[in-house]
């Protein structure tokens, strides 16, 4: 019997998914738990509309990530901070702190989890680089001065 589940069950598969699985399970355990209906014309149906919106809003997401990828790939922030005698900084130039540096700077709000970089512990310029979304990749110059 073909069923299209409504939850992930596991070693049968993932949710919006047709499957085939016999009858009695389905019967038995799928169908009084809920987690899986019949797979009729109309719940086929649901799930292609379900499939077509998830591709639309992923379009969306990548479309929406490559405007952002244009704005800020190859751009420099600068940063000032405070050092000792010895030219060391005081704290470190964290993630957080390039991210409200691009925030302000380049008028594009990241994520400090997407910058993928070490601490900077000293004046220096380093190359940066931000994950937008899985595939999407661009890179930015951090300057640190005095």
């Amino acid at each position: 019997m073909k069923v299209v589940l409504l939850q992930d069950v596991k070693s049968i598969g993932k949710k919006d998914t047709v499957v085939t699985v016999s009858d009695g399970y389905a019967r038995n355990f799928l169908f009084p738990r809920k987690l899986a209906v019949e797979a009729t014309a109309a719940a086929m149906n649901d799930v292609k509309t379900k499939e077509s919106a998830k591709a639309h809003h992923k379009r969306e997401e990548i479309k929406a990530a490559e405007e952002i990828k244009a704005k800020i790939d190859g751009k420099t922030v600068t940063i000032k901070a405070k050092a000792g005698k010895e030219g060391k900084l005081f704290g470190a130039v964290t993630t957080k702190d390039v991210a409200d540096a691009i925030k302000q700077q380049l008028k594009v709000d990241i994520d400090k989890k997407k910058l993928v970089m070490n601490d900077i512990k000293t004046f220096m310029r380093c190359e940066c680089e931000v994950k937008i979304y899985p595939e999407i990749h661009a890179k930015i110059t951090v300057n640190v001065e005095e």
